[in-house]
Parts: structure tokens; sequence; C-alpha cells
């Protein structure tokens, strides 16, 4: 049987990110926001993590060898049209991904500095904050930290919205070529997230909050979907009000449902989309 030449492509997402056993957040967040919004998406773990919507009861690192072994392996044979960085649990780990950044050549990559669970666990040594910062921050388009994330890269909180703006920029200054400084934490009715480049003006998005606690996995689910927007290239502002808008959905289609005893996950699939194809790109190097 004479096979067919192949004429087309998936758009293609990787996850660099921690596992979530509850299927809420990590890279099956991840990996459901791919395949809804039309991705193939791929995976690269770096930690096991035994939780569920209570809370985090361990985590387990993947060795750093063995993590650079699952990038290389998708690198080189499927190719990358974007990439999401999640939660790196460890100095080691940051190198890991920022070298296979470097010997792949990694496409948009978009880095949500996950450093606390949405049930207060820390996920990141202290050391790797400030690795992540010097390896990743420049390396990344986009970095998409909350506002708790933020006072622990900055050093001091981030008490209101008027403060948002100026922290943003802070965090440019530490070495972010952009910034989506994500205002979800703060009281009110509306929730701002206020978006920077460098040489840009601040750009502010706000929608109305939704009223419900199932909010498990939604910065991981918002990073994947700029993921997915930037790999089709679009404009990194049209790329993020794509993605808010998304979340904003998925948040409201799971509002009510009950699922497990805690913070309940998003509805990533109420309205998923057709596979993204595209023409063939030039076959990806062997690493050195």
């Amino acid at each position: 049987m004479k096979l067919l030449d192949h004429t087309q492509e998936y758009l293609r997402v990787l996850t660099i990110a921690g596992s979530d056993s509850g299927g809420g957040a990590g890279i099956q967040a991840d990996l459901k926001t791919f395949a809804a919004l039309g991705a193939y998406g791929m995976s690269a773990l770096t930690a096991l993590t035994a939780q569920n919507t209570l809370g985090v009861a361990g985590i387990h690192a993947m060795p750093p060898d063995f993590l650079a072994a699952q990038i290389d392996a998708v690198a080189t044979d499927l190719g990358v049209h974007a990439v999401k960085v999640g939660m790196l649990h460890s100095p080691d780990i940051v190198h890991a991904v920022a070298q296979a950044i470097d010997r792949h050549a990694l496409p948009h990559v978009v880095l949500d500095p996950v450093m606390v669970s949405a049930t207060g666990a820390t996920l990141i040594e202290p050391l790797a904050v400030q690795t992540l910062v010097a390896e990743l921050f420049p390396r990344a388009v986009l970095i998409t930290p909350n506002l708790d994330e933020a006072a622990l890269l900055l050093g001091r909180p981030v008490t209101g919205a008027s403060d948002m703006p100026a922290a943003a920029q802070a965090l440019l200054q530490m070495g972010a070529r952009a910034v989506l400084l994500k205002g979800g934490h703060l009281p009110g009715e509306q929730v701002l997230d206020v978006l920077v480049e460098r040489g840009g003006e601040p750009h502010t998005m706000q929608h109305e909050r939704v009223a419900t606690r199932n909010l498990h996995g939604a910065g991981c689910t918002l990073s994947s979907a700029l993921a997915v927007f930037l790999a089709q290239d679009l404009p990194l502002r049209l790329a993020a009000e794509a993605a808010r808008s998304y979340v904003l959905d998925a948040i409201k289609e799971g509002a009510m449902v009950k699922t497990g005893q805690g913070v309940g996950p998003l509805n990533h699939g109420f309205s998923p989309r057709s596979t993204v194809l595209r023409q063939p790109s030039k076959p990806a190097a062997t690493p050195t």
C-alpha cells in the first residue's frame, strides 16, 4: 500500500509543567486547553504531585536529565510551535528547561511562574526563584504571574489595582520581555489584568467576577491558551484578550459543577474547536 504524502500538520504546543493528579491544573489542564482550542498537545513533566481539590499532599521532582530527555524527544521528532512553562520545582529543573529552549530554539515560550497552589501549598524551592528570573525571564516572550507570585518575585506586596502597572513595569526591569499581571486575587466585583510590553504603555483588561469557587487551574489554563494563540501568530495583545475570553467562559460553564470537596476545576471542554492544520514546517534539527 502506497502511503499518502503529508501535505498538512497539526498546530503543536508543548507544556513543560508538573502533573496534577486531580486533573484540574498542571499538565492535565494544559492538555485539555490545547485540545479545546484546536492544538495538538505534548508534554514534558517536571514533577509529580499528589493533589486534589483540597490541596497538595506531596511533590516528587523529575530528574533534570529525564526532563531534558522528554523535551528532546518531542522537539526532535514532532517539532514545537509554542511552549507553555509551568511548575519548575528546583534550580536544576530551571537550568534543564533553559538549556532545552536554547538547544531547540523553542518559539513562543509563555512562562507561568507557578510558585503557590490555589490552596496555599508552596510549589518551588527558594533558590529556584532566583534561577527562574535569571534564566527564563529573558527567554520567555511573556510571563503571567498572579499577585502573590509577583509579590514573591518583587519582594514586596502588590496591594491594589493602582499598584499593578508599576509592579508589571518592575517585572520588566527584572528581565521579562512582557508581563501579564493577573489581578484575580484582589477583592471586588471586577477582575483586572494588566499587560505590559517593553517600550509600550500598560494595557488593562477587566471583566465581571464570576461567583464560584471553581477556579483551580485558571492560571495554568490562561497561560496554555496564550501559547496556543501565539502559535497561531496572533499579536500579543490579541492573544491575551482571546485567552482571557476562553478562560472566562470556561469558568462560567463550570461555575455550578461540583467536582471534589474543595476548589473545583474549570470546564475546559465547553465548546471544543477542530484541530488546527497548517502547512508542514522544516524537519527539526537533531540536537548537538
